[in-house]
């Protein structure tokens, strides 16, 4: 049990620090090597379509780490901060999340009481519930933006300063295994295995953050959590799947689609649970 929970401590400590390591060296090589390179001008002058790809990878990475920062800022706890779990923190430790009533989960590594918990995210070392879910939607949604765009322009940056021809599907499938044979035998630099490595970085981040996105809003469109959903427990009052999205993205949802803001009211019930 404290082996288990160390490991899971440990990794709530080393996801977030690869997370924003990720993030640094995606910049860098961006504004490094791909831009530079694919989107060459003749004299200082930037060329429109350099300004076009910066402005548009800095949109993406910005809202992605805007709403990073909103997903950890906005902790998901329970409304009634008295509520004691009916399971301890002590019970088998096989089972992270302790059912209580009406959607709160005890979390052992927060150990707190979550309101509408789904899941403990490591990446963000916190739960997302009630208050952070329409952040980490976002923040799925524009960091699989970020790194599909990413994974574009290093495949176009491999071409014009490698030459490497991704005309054949099989290229990409077969390009870590042969940059991993040629690299240890002193074929090509570096560089240019890092480079391969990160495309299969990205292509993993990206639609693991993808996949991550379809699951959470089909489930908020339903009315239900993953905690739910995993142990089979049905929700008591579904409403429509309009108001279960609008009860998490907020009224003003279009204005957070495109920017890291606030966009859910507090309802009253949860204002009247605070003051309890």
């Amino acid at each position: 049990m404290y082996i288990r929970m160390f490991k899971l401590r440990l990794l709530n400590a080393v996801a977030p620090a690869y997370f924003y390591t990720a993030t640094i060296v995606t910049f860098a090589l961006h504004f490094c090597l791909f831009i530079p390179t694919i989107f060459q001008s003749p004299g200082a002058q930037l060329s429109p379509a350099t300004l076009l790809h910066t402005a548009i990878f800095l949109y993406l990475m910005l809202n992605a780490l805007g709403n990073y920062t909103m997903t950890i800022r906005h902790p998901a706890e329970s409304a009634n901060e008295n509520v004691i779990p009916v399971c301890s923190p002590d019970c088998p430790d096989r089972v992270d999340a302790h059912y209580l009533l009406n959607g709160r989960h005890f979390c052992k590594l927060c150990k707190k009481v979550i309101l509408k918990r789904d899941h403990h995210c490591f990446f963000t070392g916190n739960c997302i519930g009630n208050k952070n879910m329409r952040y980490f939607i976002m923040f799925c949604i524009y960091t699989s933006c970020t790194c599909l765009y990413s994974l574009v322009l290093g495949v176009a940056y491999l071409t014009v300063e490698y030459s490497i021809s991704f005309e054949n599907p099989l290229t990409f499938l077969t390009l870590l295994p042969l940059s991993t044979g040629y690299f240890f035998l002193g074929a090509i630099s570096g560089l240019q295995f890092f480079l391969v490595l990160m495309l299969y970085v990205w292509l993993g981040i990206g639609l693991t953050c993808a996949g991550f996105c379809c699951q959470q809003v089909l489930l908020v469109a339903r009315g239900q959590t993953w905690c739910q959903l995993r142990r089979g427990q049905l929700v008591e009052a579904r409403g429509s799947w309009r108001a279960n999205l609008s009860d998490v993205f907020g009224t003003r949802w279009a204005l957070g689609f495109f920017l890291p803001v606030e966009t859910v009211e507090a309802s009253p019930s949860h204002a009247a649970h605070k003051h309890e």
